[in-house]
Order: structure tokens, then C-alpha cells, then sequence
């Protein structure tokens, strides 16, 4: 009996520390997004217990093929010069005026802010791009190659990258238009796509043995 009782006493703490495992709002999506751009691969997890409605809204598009093509358009950098994110997604860049980059389409649905208590903008950070309106994200997003606390509690955080941050060094590094955070030579995401983790890690070990 009393093997019994520690075994049922064991299993009900498994039980109890997984669901609380699996409660934080780190909990990692078992889907990743893939984006091939003209300077490399990069790989993203979803953060969906933190942003479940930016995570979906970004793999609705990601499934209507709304990135292909688009650009990075901005690399953003502090006071001192330095790149701190870089920024992407929105639709205007595939064929629009570059003057009108960054500002979105009137019709583009939007997401309400989900700020997170515990995720905070650090290197690789995955965050949604907005206007002065916290909830008036809509495609765009940034991705933080520098820790940025003062975008915590400000912008809605979704993802972070896993693979490819070597990529957006170097989109960061990307020489600009002068008196502009515009890139002088194009920096495209080709292509997005979404997979299960364990794919997209394959594919990348399988690359770098070739």
C-alpha cells in the first residue's frame, strides 16, 4: 500500500508541475516560420501563450503567402548610432513607393496589444511593429538584435529566433539611404513558411554539411 500511495503521490506531482509548465506564457509552438531571404535563413518559434492572436494573425498570413516578397525597410537604431532591431512586413514594399514603406494599408486587419509581464525585448526578439495606437498592429514586425527595455509593456512580443541570427546581423549592418533607416541595396524575405521544429532544425543541419 504505502508503494502505491508514493507511486500515485509521484504521478499527481507530474501532473501538476506539467500543466504549470506548460501555463507559462513561454510555452514554445511546435510550429516554426521560415523565412529565406537574400541574406540567409532565419528560423522563428511563436510564443503563443503570450500573443495567441498576434501569433495567429502572423501565420494566417504566412499561409496566404503575404510576406513573399516583402522587405526589410527599416533598421533602427538608438541615439548612439547603433542598430538596436530591424523591420519588416509591410505589403507596401513589394511594389509601392519606397516613401510610402512602413505605413501600411488602410484595410489591413488589426490586433489588439497583448503585452506580456514576463517576456522581455531581448536579442532575437520577435515583436510587433504599430502606430501611436497600442492596438494598430497589423503585419509588420521587428526582430531586436540588441536588448530594448523600453519596449517592454509597449509592444505586443510573439516570437524570437532560434536560427539565423547571424542573418539579421547583417541586415542590421546593411548600409542606408543617407538621412533615412532605409536599406540602399534591397534586403527581400523571399519566401515564408511554416513547419514543425524538428523539420526546420534537419533542414538546417542538413545545409551545413553540404
Amino acid at each position: 500500500m504505502r508503494a502505491r500511495s508514493i507511486l500515485a503521490m509521484a504521478a499527481l506531482l507530474f501532473v501538476v508541475f506539467g500543466s504549470l509548465s506548460c501555463g507559462r506564457n513561454t510555452a514554445r509552438d511546435d510550429e516554426v516560420a521560415v523565412l529565406e531571404t537574400n541574406y540567409g535563413r532565419i528560423v522563428i518559434e511563436f510564443y503563443p501563450k503570450a500573443a495567441p492572436n498576434h501569433v495567429d494573425n502572423f501565420k494566417e498570413l504566412v499561409q496566404k503567402g503575404f510576406y513573399d516578397g516583402t522587405r526589410i525597410h527599416r533598421i533602427v537604431k538608438d541615439k548612439a548610432g547603433r542598430a538596436v532591431a530591424v523591420q519588416g512586413g509591410d505589403p507596401n514594399t513589394i511594389n509601392g513607393d519606397p516613401s510610402t514603406w512602413g505605413r501600411g494599408q488602410p484595410a489591413q486587419p488589426t490586433v489588439k496589444a497583448e503585452f506580456s509581464t514576463t517576456l522581455k525585448h531581448e536579442r532575437g526578439i520577435l515583436s510587433a511593429a504599430r502606430k501611436d495606437d497600442v492596438n494598430s498592429a497589423t503585419s509588420q514586425f521587428f526582430i531586436c538584435v540588441a536588448p530594448m527595455p523600453q519596449f517592454d509593456g509597449n509592444y505586443s512580443i510573439y516570437g524570437k529566433v532560434i536560427e539565423g541570427m547571424n542573418v539579421v546581423d547583417s541586415m542590421a549592418r546593411a548600409p542606408l539611404w543617407p538621412n533615412t533607416e532605409r536599406p540602399l541595396d534591397p534586403v527581400v524575405v523571399n519566401r515564408v513558411y511554416l513547419t514543425k521544429r524538428e523539420a526546420a532544425t534537419r533542414s538546417a543541419s542538413a545545409n551545413d554539411h553540404k
